[in-house]
């Protein structure tokens, strides 16, 4: 064995710039692997981290414009939503339908606490606003059945809101004034992608105070019995159906009303991550390829110039196998040093952009979005990889063995 190890060693210090460029480029593919495999992982973790608090079983109708005309009626009519349509949302499919709520807006309100102010839009919304949508109440408590019952002025505010309109931060039992209506703060709220944050007051509230009548902006409601995108295909063109004929429009007509199915926009999302997982890989394997390529080239090139060694060997009685087990040690020493190299290269790379950048966060005043975030790679994940490597490396020097072992004696002697 300390024969072998000194052999090997020996072949590698004579020819130290080959071993070197080959060894490079083993530990640059399984380095780029797994760079790109935690950039990726940085990518999905901000994909899954945007929607972790959102119910997938949801959907949400807003209404639309007829673009097909219908029983004499011309296309272009405004279709217009209200509390009925809530009501049968919510009764005509008992199967499928669990909770129903809906939103009702009021735009360019202006927020005023002493010396400070702000315009924000105001959403009426239903107490089980927080189990549809992807917010968390910070403190505070949240809109409950007598503030709707009642018509209490209470208002939930975001975070964002609480900062500008509060400098010493505690909002909670204080008046704001909207416009002319005083509202007491109850509560505050967070969420992780708040392209425009509301002030939210109960559903009936803001209808009162705004004279808004029965009309709604829009429906949402949770769902059951939907585990596939055909399943959902299919309630949605029932559910089309249905509001068509109280609306009057045409079931076929997707700008009447348009549907926010979030089970489907979760599975799109679970195959933009497969397609990004697999374009992420070929890449990589391919990057390995051209190590491997370049281990079992180097492997070709020792068995040319040592022909003539081989032939004495074979000649003095050496066995195939001693030949065999040379040249595969030698191609796997070289596979594993310098992948575990690129190996612990490309972990402290993602672990530094972990440090640097692991959690990418783009804030614009009332805009936040996390778009990368824990661009890290398991442990175990980087040494199937390594070992993939190593068992390729095997392979790519097992050619070159095999040429070896077949060169015969006298034609070894003769070679130059």
């Amino acid at each position: 064995m300390v024969d072998l190890i000194q052999e090997i060693y020996g072949t590698i210090m004579r020819n130290k710039l080959r071993t070197a460029l080959t060894g490079f480029s083993v530990a640059w593919g399984i380095f780029m692997l797994i760079v790109l495999l935690g950039a990726g992982n940085g990518l999905i973790h901000a994909f899954e981290g945007q929607s972790e608090d959102m119910l997938m079983n949801s959907m949400k109708i807003y209404p639309g414009y007829t673009s097909k005309p219908f029983q004499g009626m011309q296309e272009g009519r405004s279709i217009s939503l209200d509390n009925r349509d809530r009501e049968l949302s919510a009764t005509a499919f008992p199967e499928h339908v669990i909770a129903t709520g809906a939103t009702v807006s009021q735009s360019d309100v202006t927020l005023t606490y002493g010396k400070e102010f702000l315009s924000i839009g105001v959403d009426g919304v239903f107490p089980n606003y927080p189990e549809l949508e992807a917010m968390k109440l910070k403190e505070g408590r949240f809109i409950n059945e007598r503030d709707m019952a009642e018509r209490r002025k209470v208002m939930i505010l975001h975070e964002k809101t609480v900062g500008m309109l509060f400098p010493q931060g505690h909002a909670i039992g204080k008046y704001v004034n909207a416009s002319g209506v005083g509202y007491q703060i109850v509560g505050v709220y967070k969420d992780q992608n708040s392209f425009s944050p509301t002030a939210l007051v109960p559903f009936t509230t803001l209808q009162t105070v705004y004279s808004k009548g029965d009309s709604i902006d829009n429906i949402t409601f949770t769902t059951k019995g939907l585990t596939n995108e055909a399943d959902n295909d299919a309630f949605e063109a029932d559910y089309r159906r249905m509001l068509g004929s109280q609306k009057q429009f045409d079931p076929s007509d997707d700008s009447a009303i348009w549907i926010w199915n979030r089970f489907t926009q979760y599975l799109q999302q679970q195959t933009a991550t497969k397609i990004l997982h697999i374009a992420i890989w070929v890449i990589g394997i391919f990057t390995l390829l051209s190590g491997i390529v370049g281990v079992s080239n180097i492997m070709l090139i020792t068995v040319r110039e040592r022909t003539h060694e081989f032939g004495i060997r074979k000649a003095l009685g050496a066995k195939p196998l001693s030949i065999l087990r040379l040249i595969i040690s030698e191609s796997v020493t070289i596979t594993t040093f310098f992948g575990y190299l690129g190996m612990v290269a490309g972990i402290a790379v993602t672990e530094y952009m972990n440090m640097v950048a692991g959690k990418q966060t783009m804030d614009m005043g009332v805009f936040s979005m996390t778009f990368f975030e824990n661009p890290t790679v398991d442990l175990s994940i980087a040494i199937e990889a390594t070992l993939t490597l190593i068992i390729a490396g095997t392979l790519a020097g097992l050619f070159p063995a095999l040429k070896a072992v077949k060169i015969r004696p006298i034609e070894a002697l003769r070679a130059d």
